[in-house]
């Protein structure tokens, strides 16, 4: 029961703070940001808030400090959404999961690349000995003579 009202106010928690970056806040430094996750602990007490950035390096770290600036004017807003007792303190974490899922791109490229190279290397092979180098049972002529 507990593992389900994490996820419900994590959702919630996800749902008011994406409403309200989309609203804008009025920090020239925050950038195109997408809540990917929240994580709240079992107690209720902290919401780990996992964002991408969709721009440059410059652009993520200068969004990150923008996040940071605003953590408590974004935990006075969920406060005034949410119907728990205590808000929540947020901690605003960048998700690795483009930057993984680039990686895990690239790898698979590759390995098509492999796959391909391996299929042309088979396609000019030929074989060391015979065609079927299994024993076949005798044909009924041979059997007669």
């Amino acid at each position: 029961m507990a593992g389900e009202r994490q996820a419900r106010l994590g959702d919630r928690i996800r749902v008011v703070l994406a409403e309200r970056l989309e609203k804008g806040l009025r920090d020239p430094r925050l950038g195109f940001v997408t809540i990917t996750d929240v994580r709240v602990t079992g107690d209720l007490q902290h919401a780990s808030v996992f964002y991408t950035v969709l721009g440059s390096d410059e652009e993520r770290e200068a969004s990150a400090q923008a996040l940071k600036s605003a953590t408590g004017m974004l935990r006075s807003e969920l406060g005034k959404h949410l119907n728990v007792r205590l808000t929540p303190s947020l901690e605003f974490i960048p998700d690795a999961l483009p930057d993984t899922a680039g990686h895990i791109a690239d790898l698979l490229r590759e390995a098509r690349e492999r796959d391909e190279a391996v299929a042309g290397i088979a396609a000019a092979a030929s074989y060391a000995g015979e065609a079927d180098p299994y024993v076949k049972p005798r044909e009924a002529d041979e059997d007669d003579a």
